[in-house]
């Protein structure tokens, strides 16, 4: 029975084991045939519109990967991020992500998000990609999420920033200018500074 789902497996274990239902159909996967891999267990549905292969391992980030997978244009911010780099001991309940200005609301039942909307020029400033279980996700880097994280400090909490700047502070490879910069951008280097100061 398995023997003829082989081709679609190959294109699943081409894309790391997990795809979009829209991706899978694209490279060759027709869409009755991802329900049939379902019912047969060779594919297991992530959440709506994401299968991965049964055989493959779980995502050791699921909630990230899912995200990227369904929301291309949404970069993992704040509390999402600042757990991702151990700036936190808060535990994200939601995944927060920063999306460009008059993006519609994405529509996830699973996982929840936390949406915030930015300037179009400032949404691709400070993004590293980094590949988790195989598939690239979009972050925004340690300094900028610091900074991000001064200029959102109303939603977040300025104790999450506060404290998100002392464990930066303490991490190896500090860049003191780069922090400074992003915060410039975001304009809080005014507020940011002397607790900086104070840090180093």
């Amino acid at each position: 029975m398995t023997e003829k789902y082989a081709p679609y497996k190959t294109i699943f274990e081409k894309s790391e084991g997990i795809l979009r239902a829209a991706e899978a159909i694209r490279l060759g996967v027709p869409e009755h045939v991802i329900y049939e891999m379902v019912k047969e267990g060779e594919l297991v549905r992530e959440a709506r519109g994401v299968y991965r292969l049964a055989e493959s391992e779980m995502p050791s980030d699921p909630d990230l990967v899912q995200v990227s997978l369904l929301v291309p244009k949404a970069v993992i911010c704040l509390i999402s991020a600042l757990y991702f780099y151990e700036l936190t001991t808060q535990i994200p309940h939601s995944v927060y992500v920063a999306l460009p200005q008059n993006t519609p609301r994405p529509r996830l039942k699973y996982p929840p998000l936390e949406v915030f909307w930015v300037k179009n020029s400032l949404h691709s400033v400070g993004v590293d990609v980094h590949v988790l279980d195989g598939l690239k996700v979009k972050i925004y880097n340690r300094e900028k999420t610091v900074a991000d994280c001064f200029k959102f400090r109303n939603r977040v909490g300025e104790d999450v920033a506060l404290e998100a700047l002392k464990d930066y502070v303490r991490q190896p490879k500090v860049d003191v200018h780069k922090l400074l910069e992003y915060a410039k951008v975001n304009r809080v280097e005014k507020l940011m500074t002397p607790y900086l100061k104070s840090l180093l």
